[in-house]
């Protein structure tokens, strides 16, 4: 799985991706800091099943923390996007061919209205956020008409001589923007497009550019620096507006201060929770008062900074995504005595027998059983998985 951040220059996207990886990466206040997409781990937050079999897990990846399991994703961080991006200006192309390799999108905007649509930093609560969205849904859908477009006309001509499948056809066609001929199906039959390929008009490959672009390309929005004075109305407002994205406030400043400061020892924090725990009294003046503003400014308001919250919202809310735990009934340790070494993120739907592939390719093929752990009742290999369950299989070998 990736998830690509994404958004203008000067809105904290950097700083938001710091915050999820504390990878090193350049943030600077002027536009295209970023020219090459960083890569980094972020994690998504899980409830750990430990505590139910009273043991203490022993992760192989990520890290778990009073109980609170985090799974490691990647994250990319691509270039700021400037206006006609699709035509290439600025770093358009690159962008958005870095873009295309990304499973979900989070989409950082600055919910303060200080960053306008150029990445220049201006007064606060002077630039209408809700344009950074629409501006980026235009960027995403104009780029997918363009790569539509290449070629279509040939296609088209030779659809209707051939007459193949016709979602099949265009799946194939569109094959590099990741279209499923489910998908491509279902979105035939969404706008009620003919069967002559040849009389659908750039009107119409426009639609389609748009529905592709919503279901391949899935977004959250990262509303950050709400601690701005006047940010919350800005968020207020947005929520109305785009009822059907999911929007979270954010401070990526105060989570990437919390973060640091928890490395270097300062403070007991847990990403995403709403609090944490002075260890070292020796704090200087500018980082207890730091500290008292994450508190009283953020914390109290929103309950947590907003980036943890981000990234498990893409993942569990928007992709669906549900955690399973190989285990044992007699044991729970691998060969190496590692407690519940592992946790895998599966699709919606995924069933035991997919577990067993995503486990291994002969584990898969060897399939007997599975076994759900807490309740040590054999289930079949058509069993819908659910979040957390802990999950043994049975193979003929």
């Amino acid at each position: 799985m990736l998830i690509g951040c994404v958004g203008k220059a000067n809105v904290g996207k950097s700083t938001f991706f710091k915050a999820a990886t504390l990878a090193e990466v350049e943030i600077a206040n002027y536009p295209f800091t970023t020219i090459k997409p960083n890569h980094g781990t972020g994690f998504v937050k899980v409830d750990c099943v430990d505590r139910e079999f009273k043991v203490k897990c022993n992760p192989r990846f990520g890290y778990c923390l009073n109980g609170k399991r985090f799974v490691p994703v990647e994250l990319m961080d691509v270039a700021g996007l400037v206006p006609d991006a699709h035509k290439g200006v600025g770093l358009g192309n690159q962008f958005l061919d870095d873009l295309n390799q990304a499973d979900i999108l989070i989409h950082i905007i600055d919910v303060s209205g200080s960053t306008n649509e150029k990445g220049e930093s201006v007064q606060a609560l002077s630039y209408d956020p809700a344009n950074d969205i629409k501006f980026l849904e235009h960027e995403l859908d104009m780029w997918y008409l363009r790569l539509i477009e290449k070629g279509w006309e040939k296609f088209a001509r030779a659809v209707n001589q051939e007459k193949p499948e016709l979602h099949k056809a265009v799946a194939k066609q569109l094959s590099s923007l990741r279209v499923s001929e489910e998908l491509m199906n279902e979105v035939i039959k969404r706008l009620g497009l003919g069967s002559d390929i040849t009389n659908w008009d750039k009107n119409t490959l426009l639609k389609i550019a748009i529905e592709l672009r919503k279901e391949t390309k899935p977004m959250i929005i990262a509303c950050n620096k709400i601690d701005v004075p006047g940010a919350e109305k800005n968020f207020d407002k947005l929520k109305k507006e785009f009822n059907d994205y999911i929007l979270v406030p954010c401070s990526a400043e105060s989570e990437l201060a919390l973060r640091e400061a928890a490395k270097h020892g300062l403070i007991d924090y847990i990403p995403g929770e709403n609090d944490f725990k002075i260890k070292n009294e020796q704090l200087n003046e500018k980082q207890k008062n730091a500290l008292d503003f994450i508190k009283n400014s953020i914390f109290k308001k929103y309950e947590t900074t907003g980036v943890q919250e981000v990234i498990d919202k893409a993942v569990f809310d928007l992709l669906k995504y549900i955690a399973i735990f190989p285990g044992g009934i007699n044991k729970l340790q691998d060969q190496h005595g590692n407690v519940l070494p592992d946790c895998f993120l599966m699709p919606e739907n995924s069933t035991a027998l997919d577990f067993a592939f995503k486990l291994h390719t002969d584990i898969g093929n060897n399939f007997v059983k599975a076994i759900d752990v807490r309740n040590k009742k054999p289930v079949g290999k058509d069993y819908l998985l659910k979040n957390r369950d802990v999950i043994e299989i049975a193979t003929s070998k």
